[in-house]
């Protein structure tokens, strides 16, 4: 068996994913869409997200240890970068609203 992370990035990640989906909503709903950028960065960050959660899925649903090691791996690497995509996001929200 791999480093068994897989479990909690999936978790993780499709939460996260809420979060994502919530950032762009509010910001369609407000109508601050057409001003900022945010939400084609958080669109961005999303489908990081979402590439996360099949890969760490199919590393759990793996028989093969080699496959599952590559999968989990795979699956962190986007998880990490999703991650450096949300603080970037947060960064950017807050210079953009700040100033307001």
């Amino acid at each position: 068996m791999a480093n068994k992370t897989s479990q909690h990035i999936l978790g993780t990640s499709a939460n996260l994913l809420g979060f994502c989906l919530f950032i762009i909503t509010s910001l369609h709903i407000t109508d601050k869409a057409a001003n900022t950028l945010i939400d084609e960065f958080t669109t961005f960050v999303a489908l990081l997200l979402t590439a996360s959660s099949i890969f760490s899925f199919a590393a759990i649903k793996t028989e093969v240890q080699k496959n599952e090691q590559r999968l989990e791996k795979i699956a962190d690497y986007f998880f990490v970068v999703s991650l450096i995509g949300i603080l970037g996001i947060i960064i950017f929200m807050f210079i953009t609203f700040w100033n307001k």
